[in-house]
């Protein structure tokens, strides 16, 4: 892969990435997040990148900090949901987002052009 000719990844993108994989069962609970910099390095991004997008899976509660050892997939405790189904379902709402974000778009480019047909009409005299 040539790294030049690539955007590199945000960390938005890159927990995305990761989220994807803990809910395809590529990494499961316990399961250990690959080392910040070695992954930075691999995806051609600076290390505080990385840190970014672990700190956004913390923060939605599928992973953990280990300090001095790592960052891991949560085990969870009995009746709390998992990290593959929370991340499902996470992959699965920003998808309904991604959707109705199209849908919105187009919803708008159709009133303008409503608008503007109206408003040609409005301008024709005896209209």
């Amino acid at each position: 892969m040539d790294s030049q000719s690539k955007r590199k990844p945000n960390a938005r993108e890159i927990a995305a990435r990761i989220r994807d994989e803990i809910a395809a069962g590529t990494f499961g609970p316990g399961d250990r997040l690959p080392g910040g910099r070695a992954y930075a390095k691999k995806l051609g991004v600076s290390l505080m990148t990385v840190q970014n997008a672990y700190a956004q899976l913390r923060d939605e509660g599928l992973v953990e900090g280990i300090s001095g050892s790592g960052t891991y997939v949560r085990d969870t405790a009995p009746g709390e949901q998992a990290p593959r189904e929370a991340a499902q379902r996470l992959a699965d709402l920003q998808a309904e987002v991604a959707r109705l974000s199209a849908g919105l778009a187009d919803m708008t480019e159709r009133v303008k052009r409503l608008e503007v047909a109206v408003g040609s009409v409005e301008e024709k005299p005896g209209a």
